[in-house]
């Protein structure tokens, strides 16, 4: 494996949208008891269905430690690959490489990894193994790579339309706990040059509530060039329609890379979803990890789904919205079936359906 000190942009690399075709996806296995509920018992019965669901339509490899190794083996179907990985956690989409592709080769870039927040307002300590996902997948896989040791970046508060735009949230990217030795110009700067962009989109925030400083991936999606997917609320109570209505005004206003309005789906979130007592004493504390508290609100949003292949695999929360959500998003994506997980145990966790795209190397 190659580490190159050029940029993605100088030797002409991009980062292809999610839903352009993909080699394969990765999953990391849950397991860290401070952290997910019941020693992880509950989260891993759904990610065993949600490695079924992608896997209906593309490779998929899931990552598991040592310990955890043959019960993942025995849960998991057998064309699912099982690799052994030592991980702080379960959240590949945010630590594993960014792939970026010229037509024929795919690279991986190697941001550096603190945890959503570092010593500032992190989740968990230590995140030394996290930090080395990206490295290790990319040797897995034999792509080279690009390292950047002093940006921090995590997969989750970026979307890209694969034509040179890219949407974030200024409340993640601009946060304490990031790169705040670097201007937004500056951030600016070094995005465009390791996903190839022309034009950065700013939203204001994200989900109400979200432990990730507010990233993207749980507001607004790119189902095409031009055209993404926002979550959404009418609830004018909800602390979260406000934020709806500012990303909805920028979105709305805004021309991408290619001079192109938005089109603009909005897909209503679920009614608020609050931890219950039995949910938050099945977590063990730990000095260093954040708690999960009963009563506190967790971040759910339908707009966390998967593209796959030929599928779209979504969460689902038991509410009154879930056949809603479907509903758009058969609607948005007429040539791909649609698949719901009720994916509880995964937000009590932190968030939701989290995988990262392996992309086929085609312009």
């Amino acid at each position: 494996m190659k580490t190159y000190t050029t940029t993605p942009k100088q030797d002409g690399f991009r980062m292809p949208g999610e839903f352009e075709p993909h080699e394969g996806c990765w999953i990391i296995w849950p397991e860290r008891p401070d952290n997910w509920r019941l020693g992880a018992k509950p989260a891993q019965k759904v990610f065993v269905e949600v490695a079924k669901a992608i896997s209906q339509f593309e490779p998929v490899t899931v990552c598991v430690s040592n310990a955890q190794y043959d019960n993942a083996r025995s849960q998991l179907p057998e064309d699912v690959r099982v690799v052994e990985m030592s991980t702080d956690d379960s959240w590949i989409r945010d630590c594993g490489p960014t792939f970026v592709t010229n037509g024929s080769e795919v690279r991986g870039v190697d941001w550096s990894f603190n945890a959503w927040g570092g010593l500032v307002d992190g989740l968990y300590f230590p995140w030394d193994k996290d930090d080395h996902v990206a490295r290790k997948v990319c040797d897995i896989e034999r792509k080279d790579r690009y390292r950047l040791d002093d940006f921090i970046l995590e997969g989750g508060s970026i979307h890209v339309d694969g034509e040179g735009t890219l949407i974030v949230t200024g409340e993640c990217l601009l946060s304490e706990g990031r790169n705040s030795h670097l201007t937004k110009e500056e951030i600016e700067h070094v995005l465009k040059e390791y996903l190839n962009l022309e034009k950065i989109i700013w939203i204001p925030y994200g989900i109400y509530n979200d432990e990730t400083n507010g990233h993207v991936d749980n507001i607004i999606h790119y189902i095409a060039p031009g055209e993404v997917i926002l979550a959404w609320t009418d609830d004018k109570e909800d602390p979260q329609y406000d934020i709806c209505q500012k990303a909805y005004a920028v979105l709305s206003s805004e021309t991408d890379a290619k001079g192109r309005s938005l089109k603009i789906h909005k897909l209503m979130l679920p009614k608020n979803i609050l931890i219950t007592k039995e949910e938050s004493e099945g977590v063990d504390a730990v000095d260093g990890t954040l708690p999960r508290m009963e009563g506190d609100r967790l971040a759910a949003s339908y707009a966390n789904f998967y593209i796959a292949n030929g599928g779209v695999v979504f969460p689902m929360f038991g509410d009154e919205n879930d056949e809603k959500a479907r509903k758009t998003l058969e609607e948005c994506f007429p040539g791909r079936k649609v698949v719901g997980l009720y994916a509880r145990e995964i937000l009590l966790g932190g968030g939701n359906i989290h995988c990262i795209t392996q992309q086929q190397p085609k312009a």
